[in-house]
């Protein structure tokens, strides 16, 4: 009996509107897009054992937020840090990535980023898993 070949993980960055930008990636290119949307207050890290599992049948993507993880953390004078503008930078980042459409995986702070980027796109949308995550706006407080 063969045993399944460990699929490779690229850890990688790139410059999205002058901040350095985290993600993780794996799986083949012309394979459909799922992208991993991570919670508070962890990032791309967390899905380091299901990365591997879904990439002999996605191209996955999973990006840290700005803040987060390996991702640069601006002070917040420099970089606004609400739910649409961690959306807007990871739409950059998935347009770079030259992402059409995918599947959105969203776990916890995964929620409100990728509902945003759901609805902004809709066409883009192939799916939507949602895993212990708000989807409404009236779960969300001020900030302080």
């Amino acid at each position: 009996m063969s045993t399944p070949t460990q699929a490779r993980v690229e850890h990688r960055f790139v410059d999205i509107d002058g901040l350095r930008t985290f993600y993780r990636a794996a799986g083949h290119p012309d394979h459909p897009v799922i992208v991993l949307l991570h919670g508070f207050p962890s990032s791309s890290h967390m899905y380091r054992d299901l990365i591997p599992l879904l990439a002999d049948r996605f191209r996955v993507i999973a990006p840290d937020y700005i803040g987060f993880g390996h991702s640069e953390a601006p002070t917040v004078d420099q970089f606004d840090y609400t739910f649409d503008r961690l959306a807007a930078h990871t739409q950059a980042l998935l347009d770079r990535l030259e992402v059409t459409d995918a599947i959105y995986y969203m776990q916890d702070y995964g929620g409100p980023i990728g509902l945003r980027l759901a609805t902004a796109h809709p066409e883009r949308v192939r799916g939507l898993v949602v895993q212990n995550a708000n989807a409404y706006m009236e779960g969300l407080t001020p900030a302080v």
